[in-house]
């Protein structure tokens, strides 16, 4: 099946690595992890592409997890619960933490799609190790602490505004990677992708 490419700006046009995401299954009797046709629109995103931001924010590896693609000055966290399309539950440092991303918003729950998002997300994160990296801010106003969340070499932030599951975002000053998100989510929308189709974005 041919990939989707998405359009970005010239300069990362040629970082994007167009690779599909595998999704492991699940284990017996539970619900799919997302609609079938929806993995096929995925695309691995090089972290070359959207290079995390260097500043330290502390935290170190989990002893004994492989962790493929160290990324300097992320923390590592294990996902503990998919809350929805943008927000986890991971264990960090020993503390139960609460998750969201930064630069994308999925839809609410009782809007249409949330299901949809929401296996998305838990088929790109669900168990996994995550690294988590800060742009600006440490907390919204809620406590959530924001963050880009990378799974080895997949940007989940972009991965899910690329196949139309979340909308991008701007929240101030967290705009690191703005400009991207946009050319991603144009190119979601152009071809009705993920969510898109249910109007539940704003356009």
């Amino acid at each position: 099946m041919p990939m989707l490419k998405p359009i970005v700006p010239s300069g990362l046009a040629a970082l994007i690595l167009s690779a599909c995401l595998t999704v492991n299954p699940s284990p017996p009797g539970s619900p799919p992890p997302v609609p079938p046709d929806a993995a096929a629109t995925w695309t691995a995103v090089a972290l070359t592409a959207f290079p995390p931001t260097p500043t330290p924010v502390g935290g170190e590896p989990i002893p004994g997890t492989p962790v493929p693609t160290p990324i300097p000055g992320a923390d590592y966290a294990s996902v503990t619960y998919v809350i929805d399309g943008d927000t986890i539950d991971v264990s960090l440092g020993g503390q139960d933490v609460r998750v969201r991303y930064i630069g994308v918003n999925t839809p609410e729950r009782g809007e249409p799609c949330f299901d949809e998002a929401t296996a998305a997300n838990r088929a790109l994160v669900e168990d996994r190790i995550v690294a988590l990296v800060r742009d600006v801010s440490e907390t919204d106003r809620y406590g959530r602490l924001l963050r880009y969340v990378y799974v080895g070499e997949v940007f989940v932030n972009a991965a899910l505004v690329e196949a139309g599951w979340a909308e991008a975002r701007r929240y101030p000053p967290d705009t690191l990677h703005a400009d991207a998100f946009d050319a991603l989510e144009n190119s979601a929308r152009a071809t009705n992708l993920g969510c898109w189709p249910a109007g539940v974005f704003e356009p």
